[in-house]
């Protein structure tokens, strides 16, 4: 249905009288809607349905995250987010004599209820405990003893059981960073020669190369450590039918794909709205990654673009058993590249319009 209607479209914009129409109509309106926040204001009364998935999300998001502070997890990402902050305040300079005041206790409590994790719990992430553990007490060997809250947070904390063998993953001197022997050259090849492919060999991608990959992703920035993001992996051929077919941006090519990977964030990590567009910042910083990773292995992708749209929207929510609070980002088309095949040449923009510099003359 969704097929037909896109080529009723089509077929309708290649008159150019019908498209000069929708062109005429579409400035008058966002001229009166785009010039004000009044304006943008009456115009989501009609235009509801556009934005009112992410709405949903993000409310559905915050009714998880609080929810989620009674269950027990593999991830806890309200004690991440805390100890994230712990590690800023302990590599300040200069650094306060007391600092987190304000949410210390939280941060024990956080902790003190991932620990007692029920018998038989066997999905925690032991690195993310060993790292709360080694931050919180390099805090506490580190701060003043005298202030009433940290020594009240610090007796919770002795009282807890410390998890593993004991180990040192806390905030560490810049200078004992191994830099990169990878040079600049060599990074900027890797850049020029990665390129969208769409026409793969018959030959299933190795899922420990995946894994590969996905451990360079997970090395990117994200905001407070929350990493608010998963890969979804199909290489069964019927569901890689089934979900590269979705989107519109696969056309023509999504039946010779191997592997197909969802990106997908998850809203449920925040408890404000203010933070909503951060699943889809980390989320493309980690793909980025991932994408340079499959280069050196041999593999090559193209990034599918998923639009905010209606229909597709909820086609893949349900092929996929999605929550309401958890948002496609993108697909990722992934296999050993066929050499015959041709690629785009895509002219990239001059780099004097990609940046403004300011500040000092040079």
């Amino acid at each position: 249905m969704i097929g037909k209607l896109k080529r009723v479209a089509k077929n309708a914009l290649a008159n150019p009288v019908i498209r000069k129409t929708y062109n005429g109509a579409n400035r008058a309106v966002l001229e009166a809607a785009g010039s004000s926040r009044v304006g943008a204001t009456l115009y989501s009364v009609p235009g509801f349905f556009t934005f009112n998935r992410e709405q949903f999300a993000v409310l559905s998001g915050r009714r998880a995250y609080y929810r989620n502070l009674g269950r027990h997890r593999a991830n806890h990402v309200e004690l991440r987010r805390n100890v994230h902050r712990l590690e800023k305040g302990i590599l300040m300079q200069p650094r306060r004599e007391v600092f987190a005041l304000d949410y210390i206790e939280e941060t024990v409590e956080f902790y003190e209820i991932a620990s007692a994790r029920p018998l038989g719990f066997s999905n925690l992430d032991a690195g993310e405990m060993q790292w709360a553990h080694d931050v919180l007490a390099e805090y506490f060997s580190i701060v003043s003893p005298t202030d009433p809250v940290v020594a009240g947070a610090r007796a919770r904390f002795a009282a807890i059981k410390a998890p593993g063998t004991p180990s040192d993953v806390h905030p560490y001197p810049q200078g004992t960073l191994k830099r990169t022997d990878i040079t600049y050259d060599q990074m900027l090849a890797l850049a020029q020669s990665r390129r969208s492919i769409r026409w793969f060999e018959d030959r299933p991608v190795p899922r420990d190369l995946i894994d590969k990959a996905l451990l360079v992703a997970r090395q990117s920035p994200s905001a407070c450590n929350r990493l608010p993001y998963e890969f979804e992996v199909f290489d069964n051929p019927d569901q890689v039918q089934e979900i590269a077919g979705i989107p519109f941006g696969a056309a023509g090519y999504s039946h010779q794909i191997p592997t197909v990977i969802v990106v997908k964030g998850d809203l449920s990590n925040y408890f404000s709205p203010r933070d909503r567009h951060v699943p889809y910042i980390d989320a493309s910083l980690a793909t980025m990654g991932f994408i340079y990773a499959l280069e050196t292995l041999g593999l090559s992708s193209s990034v599918i673009n998923w639009p905010d749209f209606e229909p597709l929207e909820a086609k893949m929510a349900k092929a996929l058993s999605l929550k309401p609070h958890q948002r496609v980002i993108m697909l990722l088309a992934v296999g050993y590249p066929d050499p015959d095949a041709l690629v785009a040449y895509s002219q990239k923009k001059d780099i004097a319009n990609l940046r403004t510099f300011h500040g000092l003359e040079q």
